[in-house]
């Protein structure tokens, strides 16, 4: 059985542990800045200040 985790999963905690336990590092991905906009980390559409997803691809951040 195949797995899928997704930017949203309730169990991205659990997973976040089980690979911070084993060494590996977890970094949460948040928007990047391009001058006054937000951008995605994705795909690179720009967005407004107020926005909470992406329009082009749909990305969301991390809690």
């Amino acid at each position: 059985m195949c797995m899928a985790t997704s930017p949203n999963d309730a169990g991205d905690d659990v997973f976040d542990e089980f690979l911070t336990d084993r060494g590996h590092t977890v970094e949460r991905v948040g928007w990047e800045q391009e001058y006054n906009k937000k951008q995605c980390p994705d795909c690179g559409g720009l967005h407004e200040e107020g926005a909470s997803s992406c329009t082009v691809c749909g990305w969301t951040p991390a809690r």
